[in-house]
């Protein structure tokens, strides 16, 4: 039993073809169906029930596939540990897009000290990267703390967790939106909730954390308490921002979002509320290698 059999195992029980696991891992399906075989004949077990078409995990493939991803996680520990900051490291960081918009830079900033290393940021809703720590294919997630004080499905004991700081939404327009026809170049101005209101939103129909379909109540805005028209839904977020930059409808967004020279910031003077959220980094500790509890410890000295 090797390593490089190992990890061929893995990818294929995660991908949903063997030729999805061929593309990822550069390889035949020729190689890697004789790499499955050999793995099968170290162990005296068939691991997948075949057909035609695909192959799947049966019960000693599933028992299998835990043992093979302590075992990687541990070879990689190892490497990484041994080998310090020469270490070659794959970081996979998985999370919905708006966080790791919001923590990119960062990231990079604390993967510096490692210039052997690859970062890899994976875009998904809070839930499937939390699946993705758990089995392994990915090696930290962003999410919100709803989300991880509500302890989902996917939430293990061997996981730790830290604040990465809290993210504040903001009413946002872009500067050639009517209400700012007589401005120049302030980034926040004032209005009153009656002024906003007239005008067209854009808003997503899932949130673009958890990804549930919330219709009105996707990004946080209290349409119960100042009812608006959203003239425009939509789901991807560049899109969604680009239909802000040109001026044809507020957003309710991330106060980051300001960084974008095109938005600028509205106050709704008689508006009491805000939606605020903290954002937390959540790793396996078991078989962590140095380096992920390091990224950890950057990015909150940093938040």
């Amino acid at each position: 039993m090797n390593l490089i059999d190992l990890k061929i195992f893995a990818c294929v029980a995660r991908q949903p073809s063997l030729g999805a696991a061929a593309l990822e891992l550069h390889l035949t399906p020729s190689a890697i169906s004789k790499a499955l075989r050999r793995l099968e004949g170290d162990l005296d077990t068939v691991l997948f029930d075949r057909s035609a078409k695909q192959l799947s995990l049966n019960a000693s493939g599933q028992r299998m596939l835990d043992f093979a991803r302590n075992m990687l996680s541990m070879a990689d520990q190892a490497k990484a540990d041994v080998r310090g900051d020469d270490a070659s490291i794959s970081c996979r960081v998985a999370g919905p897009a708006i966080l790791l918009w919001r923590h990119a830079e960062q990231l990079a900033q604390a993967m510096a000290a490692y210039p052997a290393a690859d970062m890899h940021l994976l875009s998904m809703y809070e839930e499937d990267a939390l699946a993705a720590l758990a089995i392994g294919e990915a090696s930290h997630a962003l999410v919100t703390s709803e989300v991880l004080h509500g302890r989902t499905a996917h939430w293990s004991a061997d996981w730790a967790s830290i604040s990465l700081g809290m993210l504040r939404l903001q009413l946002l327009a872009g500067r050639q939106h009517p209400l700012l026809a007589n401005t120049v170049g302030q980034q926040e101005q004032s209005f009153t909730s009656a002024q906003v209101l007239v005008h067209d939103f854009v808003s997503p129909a899932r949130s673009l954390f958890c990804g549930k379909q919330r219709g009105k109540h996707s990004d946080g805005w209290r349409d119960d308490e100042f009812p608006r028209r959203i003239a425009y839904w939509i789901d991807d977020l560049q899109l969604l921002l680009a239909m802000v930059r040109s001026g044809k409808a507020l957003a309710y967004l991330p106060d980051f979002a300001l960084d974008d020279a095109g938005l600028v910031r509205l106050e709704v003077t008689d508006c009491g509320f805000q939606c605020v959220e903290e954002v937390h980094l959540v790793w396996n500790t078991r078989n962590a290698a140095q380096w992920q509890q390091k990224v950890g410890r950057v990015l909150a000295e940093r938040a």
